[in-house]
């Protein structure tokens, strides 16, 4: 990647990137408040199974749609997010998923005047797309010439420390000890970031009943700090 791309994509990967991904725990806060996440050991092994779910899925989507983008290849990508929603069996992980894709969205097609980016925001617009975060995402690499690989990486960067910030604010965890989480999974989002490369989107698909019943359960805690 080029120095311009390369900075492109850690805009996109940055914790301040106003997505609105620090509104949501994706089910840590259930956890949390039924005693099952209290210490470092207990966020790092859901930040491990988040990331596991997240690359056998949204980022195999955002790699595909990268790809179909990259070859103005529209009907794919929209194709690629009616298939995501098809995958997101919980309500409050959908629409945290379509919430931040609508985000990104916004800025992206501030910032970028590409076809296939401009094209897909005018049938967001329209209500005829779902607008997953990761398939805007994949849009976005493709207009900034992101590799594949660094793409995959940067998603999965962005999903265990956006996690690790939320727990940052529900537990008793310090700053050095979210950064030890962040460092003890980098293997896994490298070697998940790598076999997101090689799977089809028809291949794409991960079992993680314990987050999406977290995610369901979420709205009847009796104290909520975060949306899902």
């Amino acid at each position: 990647m080029t120095g311009e791309s390369l900075l492109s994509l850690l805009q996109f990967a940055d914790g301040l990137f106003p997505a609105g991904a620090y509104a949501h725990s994706f089910g840590l806060e259930t956890y949390v408040e039924a005693g099952h996440v209290r210490e470092v050991g207990a966020v790092e092994e859901f930040v491990r199974a988040h990331l596991c779910a997240a690359g056998a899925t949204d980022v195999v989507a955002a790699v595909n749609t990268l790809r179909a983008a990259s070859a103005q290849d529209l009907a794919s990508c929209l194709e690629f997010d009616e298939i995501l929603e098809a995958m997101k069996p919980a309500a409050e992980l959908r629409d945290a998923s379509r919430q931040l894709g609508r985000q990104t969205l916004r800025v992206t097609a501030a910032l970028l005047h590409d076809p296939v980016t401009q094209r897909f925001s005018k049938l967001a617009d329209e209500n005829r797309t779902p607008c997953h975060h990761a398939i805007v995402y994949g849009i976005a690499g493709a207009a900034q010439r992101w590799n594949p690989g660094d793409a995959a990486q940067g998603y999965l960067y962005a999903s265990a420390s956006g996690v690790v910030a939320a727990a940052l604010r529900l537990i008793p965890l310090g700053q050095l000890q979210a950064q030890m989480i962040i460092r003890n999974v980098m293997p896994l989002i490298n070697s998940l970031a790598q076999e997101a490369l090689d799977i089809r989107i028809s291949e794409m698909g991960a079992f993680a009943p314990g987050l999406e019943i977290a995610a369901m359960r979420h709205e009847r805690l009796q104290a909520r700090l975060f949306r899902s």
